[in-house]
């Protein structure tokens, strides 16, 4: 009998799926067992084909050129992982493997990974599907006890296959389109150019907001105070004289205390985390970016197991996890910090069950973010993975708590026929928010406690005063509220049938909206003020030559939907990639008649002039590498090397990419013993760094602690 081949996304996930297995033996990038071989990709080892594989001469960009689309896409292996890409190529096509099992990421694009690589190995024979949202070793377990057949998700592939050609249709034409009219290297794509006109809006709408003055009268009745009030329950008054007639009229009189109206309210427990929301919530507290956020989360559900797959857009639960929520807590019952919350909801008889936390219909690929049925290992946690699992444990806490009450106070005072209305507000029960408040040290909700009034008693005004203030520009986006918007951007729209269809609906996904900020921020179209996000004029000038169609969120949200339909079977992959070429073609055309009155400022075009410092030789193309502002570059661009270093690319790790460095590694190809910090524990190592050419990114080998390295 053959045997089961594995394979896993990444090295560090097939070493826990092969200890599950018990394969021990290793080879080379396989570890083997009785029955099962488990290996792995490196994320992507096979993309799509650029357009130079299909005819050399689309090396050279353009426009007599464009549209490309080619009838079928291709794929091709990527440069610097044909080594793993051949290792996985022999084990699946040996005729000892009876069969193979999938155990990328449970998600779109893990399924892409996948179907890619067997696609491109031409392999034939059947596999099935491993689906889990934990990284346990009882999870894995029961996965393996449940394994999915390969073809219940044809369908997720052929979403996946559908937006990665879609991307490369889009990114491709339109940025050679845009980059050759207007003679600068411009970034386009269907998700970060829309992302990109929603910031440049906001900050137009700030940069030509004009300030009003406005009035308010408040009557002062010594122990409360109320405030004018219209018909219309404004409080708004245009004209200081209108103000001043009132505040004059009123002052030092009687008024009568025509209603006082208390409403009970409360404020239901939060829901559960789904990626997005966890990402928002650790920008407002820690002023974590997207990215850092998604790596850390990425880091508890992988490497120290204690959360579920956190690239979820889901914050519901399914049926089947009902029976684990005790469990779970009882896990965070040995943790201290949470300890006694938690113990609250074991003891309670019956969980508060509701369609809140628990919907079938609302979990898709996987349920919220909620930690993980592990032991809960406070001392192998950083500073930083601390503070994301303290917020996904006590979210999954809370959302069995108690609703917040409070008392909702309105007193309406009437004087000389002028309305005055005072609000206040007194908790009655702290319910959910008193864990948040004991456990962040958060101060108490604040309270407005009015005086005991009744209908018909008599209040003097003291005094009555006229306040002038302003209107306000509206604020900045930060990544919290960046998130927010790209979530909801298919709302975004005037059309209320094409709002309702949209709702589910925004640009990008959870796991993607992350990589599209950076890359904004990457290509020089916006930076980072303190917290904010703000334009840089470049990508200012991108939107304001693109077509409407192309910044609309609106039209990215029509793509998402289509994308969801295919995953459900609702459309037909061919209908959808006939819009897409069409979109394509209508782009291209756009470009050809824009006229080129715009001269963008490309500091690469700049600096490539016969005095511009160069380098040395680009790995790609032997073209000059030369610099600008935000990076290392070919000069070679505009014949299509893609050669890039960003300057801020090593920060994470505590190294400046600076002139020298990128000299020594451009001579060398290396740079052995480069002094580096963990990104995620903070340890000083050594490691080596070199330029993957497939990836087209920097990489750190070899890390080595500095004081393993100082003992050997």
């Amino acid at each position: 009998m053959g045997k089961i081949l594995v394979i896993a996304e990444k090295p560090s996930v097939a070493r826990d799926i092969a200890k599950v297995l018990n394969c021990a033996q290793k080879g080379e990038g396989v570890i083997y067992g009785e029955k099962y071989m488990v290996s792995w990709a490196v994320g992507h080892l096979v993309t799509l084909c650029e357009p130079e594989d299909y005819d050399k001469s689309l090396k050279r960009w353009s426009m007599d050129t464009l549209p490309i689309m080619p009838e079928k896409m291709k794929l091709k292996a990527i440069r610097g992982s044909k080594k793993q890409l051949d290792i996985l190529k022999k084990l699946m096509n040996d005729k000892e493997t009876d069969s193979i099992i999938c155990a990328t990421d449970s998600g779109r694009e893990g399924e892409l990974i996948f179907r890619y690589i067997y696609d491109y190995n031409k392999c034939r024979k059947p596999f099935k599907r491993l689906w889990i949202s934990s990284m346990t070793d009882a999870a894995i377990k029961e996965g393996f006890d449940n394994l999915k057949d390969g073809s219940d998700y044809d369908l997720l592939y052929a979403s996946a296959k559908c937006r990665s050609e879609a991307d490369w249709l889009v990114g491709i034409n339109a940025t050679r389109a845009f980059t050759v009219k207007y003679d600068a290297l411009l970034s386009i794509g269907r998700v970060q150019t829309p992302t990109l006109a929603m910031i440049v809006k906001r900050q137009a709408e700030i940069d030509n907001f004009v300030p009003e003055k406005y009035y308010e009268v408040t009557a002062d009745y010594g122990d409360f105070k109320g405030t004018w009030t219209d018909s219309q329950n404004s409080t708004v008054i245009k004209q200081l004289s209108d103000a001043q007639e009132i505040a004059s009229k009123v002052d030092g009189k009687d008024g009568t205390v025509k209603e006082v109206k208390k409403t009970a309210k409360q404020t239901l427990p939060p829901q559960l985390y789904d990626l997005t929301e966890l990402q928002r919530d650790c920008n407002k507290m820690y002023g974590f970016s997207a990215q850092k956020t998604l790596d850390i989360a990425q880091s508890l559900y992988e490497k120290r197991k204690m959360i579920t797959y956190p690239r979820t857009d889901s914050r519901y639960l399914s049926d089947d996890m009902i029976p684990k929520i005790k469990v779970i807590m009882r896990r965070l019952v040995n943790a201290e910090i949470f300890a006694g919350y938690a113990q609250n909801v074991i003891d309670m008889e019956k969980l508060p069950i509701n369609k809140r936390i628990v919907d079938n219909k609302k979990v898709t690929d996987h349920h919220a973010i909620i930690p993980a049925d592990n032991s809960f290992r406070k001392d192998s946690l950083t500073p930083e993975e601390k503070k994301v699992f303290g917020l996904v444990a006590l979210r999954f806490i809370a959302v069995f708590g108690d609703p917040y009450k409070y008392t909702s106070t309105k007193i309406t005072v009437v004087c000389e026929d002028e309305k005055f209305i005072t609000k206040g507000t007194t908790v009655t029960d702290e319910g959910w928010k008193r864990l948040y408040r004991e456990v962040y040290k958060n101060s108490r909700e604040k309270e407005n406690i009015l005086p005991d009034v009744k209908e018909n008693d008599t209040v003097h005004i003291e005094k009555a005063d006229v306040e002038e203030k302003e209107t306000k520009p509206p604020v900045q986006y930060n990544e919290a509220t960046l998130l927010t918007a790209m979530e909801n951007a298919g709302k975004n729209t005037d059309d209320e049938e094409l709002k309702e269809k949209l709702k589910e609906y925004g640009l990008g996904t959870p796991a993607t909206r992350a990589a599209i900020i950076e890359r904004l921020i990457q290509v020089g179209y916006i930076h980072r003020k303190g917290k904010n996000l703000v334009p840089d004029e470049k990508g200012r000038q991108l939107i304001s030559i693109v077509p409407d169609e192309m910044k609309s969120p609106v039209t990215t949200g029509k793509w998402e939907k289509g994308l969801g339909s295919i995953s459900k079977g609702d459309m037909q992959t061919e209908k959808f990639m006939a819009s897409i070429n069409r979109y394509v073609a209508y782009l291209v055309q756009y470009a050809r008649g824009a006229s080129p009155d715009i001269k963008i400022e490309d500091k690469r075009k700049k600096k490539s002039s016969s005095k511009a410092k160069t380098f040395g030789k680009c790995p790609l193309c032997g073209g000059d590498v030369l610099e600008n502002s935000k990076a290392f570059y070919c000069g070679g661009w505009k014949n299509g090397c893609k050669f890039t270093l960003w300057k801020d690319c090593l920060d994470r790790y505590g190294v400046s990419l600076d002139g020298k460095l990128v000299k020594e590694l451009l001579k060398n190809g290396k740079i052995p013993g480069l002094p580096v910090v963990k990104a995620q524990t903070g340890e000083k190592c050594t490691a080596e760094l070199i330029y993957n050419k497939e990836k087209g990114i920097l990489e750190l080998a070899g890390m080595t602690l500095i004081e393993e390295s100082q003992k050997a």
